[in-house]
């Protein structure tokens, strides 16, 4: 008896469409399912910072280790501190939160490369889509703390400053650190977005650069001073909205 490779029939493509709609279906349970179970597991670590960078940065860099003592310090000072799960800037967050008195959040990315998680995790939630985690990283974030990083550091940036500036989100103190790192981007936003109303004038005042630990703790609970750390009515309001 002999055998012989058979060529496959292909779907009509009528019944192609059919099966790309189920598909596209069942993801957005998918995405639900992400929103639904982040959303449960993070609810109780308020008030939190959010800090971002390179996941290229390795643990002997001076920016690694200003992380960790800046995550340190907000942790000691009660802050839960989330950070987006991996290597480089992402692990010195976690690391310095992970050893200090507040929880040590990571939101990992299922990435092909670069991405894989450090072991400073009190709290570790995995995310197959990018935009459902960057809803996670604003929704309970009282401050965002910016060091050095590449494309991704640079789009949740953005996605804040966009976030502050419609009003789709309350008012958080937004802090780059490394003032020489972001002088270009800085003179930039005045000289090019302002200067050609792309933005106004007052959306430049939405970030802060501040270098020290210290001082960057000081700044976020000076703007909380007057009205504490939970959101209002309206604030969980807009948040729901994201």
């Amino acid at each position: 008896m002999t055998t012989r490779n058979k060529i496959p029939v292909p779907l009509a493509p009528e019944l192609m469409e059919k099966s790309w709609s189920a598909r596209e279906s069942w993801r957005v349970f998918g995405i639900m399912s992400e929103f639904v179970e982040a959303t449960e597991r993070l609810s109780a670590i308020r008030p939190a910072v959010s800090i971002f960078g390179s996941a290229r940065i390795p643990p002997e860099h001076p920016w690694y280790q200003l992380t960790e003592r800046i995550a340190r310090q907000l942790s000691d000072a009660g802050f839960s501190v989330i950070s987006g799960g991996g290597p480089g800037v992402m692990e010195a967050a976690n690391k310095g939160a992970f050893f200090g008195r507040s929880l040590s959040v990571g939101l990992n990315i299922q990435l092909p490369h670069e991405q894989r998680a450090n072991p400073y995790q009190d709290l570790s939630q995995t995310f197959s889509h990018f935009f459902a985690r960057k809803v996670m990283f604003v929704k309970y974030a009282s401050a965002y703390v910016v060091l050095p990083g590449g494309f991704g550091t640079m789009d949740e940036l953005m996605e804040a400053l966009t976030l502050v500036q419609t009003h789709k989100t309350r008012r958080i103190p937004i802090i780059l650190v490394n003032a020489g790192f972001w002088s270009g981007l800085l003179d930039w936003i005045r000289t090019t977005l302002v200067a050609e109303k792309m933005i106004a004038a007052e959306d430049a005042d939405l970030i802060q650069v501040i270098d020290d630990p210290d001082q960057i703790v000081q700044a976020i609970f000076a703007h909380y001073e007057t009205r504490g750390f939970e959101p209002s009515a309206a604030e969980r309001e807009a948040l729901l909205n994201l």
